[in-house]
């Protein structure tokens, strides 16, 4: 089913909201905001950065993203671990994603996400996707692309959970369409 060009204006009014969103993220690898919208309302939003309550990514509240920005710098020396570099470990990292934490937020409140739109400034990491099927989520809308994985089994599977969306809506995963359309 195509998008109408309501959908695509709505999507970037919500895009819109996701990048003001990301203005809030505190984390030194990426910056991403993510919305959760159900019926045109929205349900959610969550930056990514450190679990409520932790010393925020910026402040060094993060191990394996200090670590990055060390090699960022090219102080490798000061890393407290030479696998803390973009691509690597990142099951280390304490901060929580944007994606994530709007589920998480929607849940902490008692808000379903069943039946949801999830906007995000970054296609989401493979995990989140995992999670927002999971939680019911039935469109992501992305406005940047996350490299994955490179070709191979794992990134076929991304493209399997991606799919999964697809079945009923070919337009359920993809990037922001540009508005005005052909």
């Amino acid at each position: 089913m195509a998008l109408t060009e309501r959908q695509v204006r709505r999507d970037h009014y919500f895009m819109s909201i996701a990048r003001s969103v990301r203005e809030a993220a505190n984390c030194l690898g990426s910056q991403v905001g993510a919305v959760l919208v159900v019926d045109d309302h929205i349900i959610s939003t969550g930056y990514n950065g450190t679990p409520h309550g932790f010393t925020n990514c910026r402040d060094g509240g993060c191990v394996r993203c200090r670590d990055r920005a060390l090699h960022a710098a090219g102080d490798d020396a000061r890393m407290s671990d030479a696998d803390h570099v973009p691509g690597r470990a990142l099951d280390r990292c304490i901060c929580v994603h944007a994606e994530q934490n709007a589920l998480l937020q929607a849940a902490r409140f008692g808000v379903r996400a069943e039946g949801s739109t999830l906007y995000a400034t970054l296609s989401p990491c493979f995990g989140c996707l995992k999670e927002a099927l999971q939680a019911g989520v039935r469109r992501v809308v992305y406005e940047l692309e996350y490299p994955v994985a490179p070709p191979g089994p794992v990134a076929d599977q991304y493209l399997e959970l991606a799919a999964h969306l697809r079945r009923d809506d070919i337009d359920a995963f993809g990037p922001l369409q540009p508005e005005g359309g052909p």
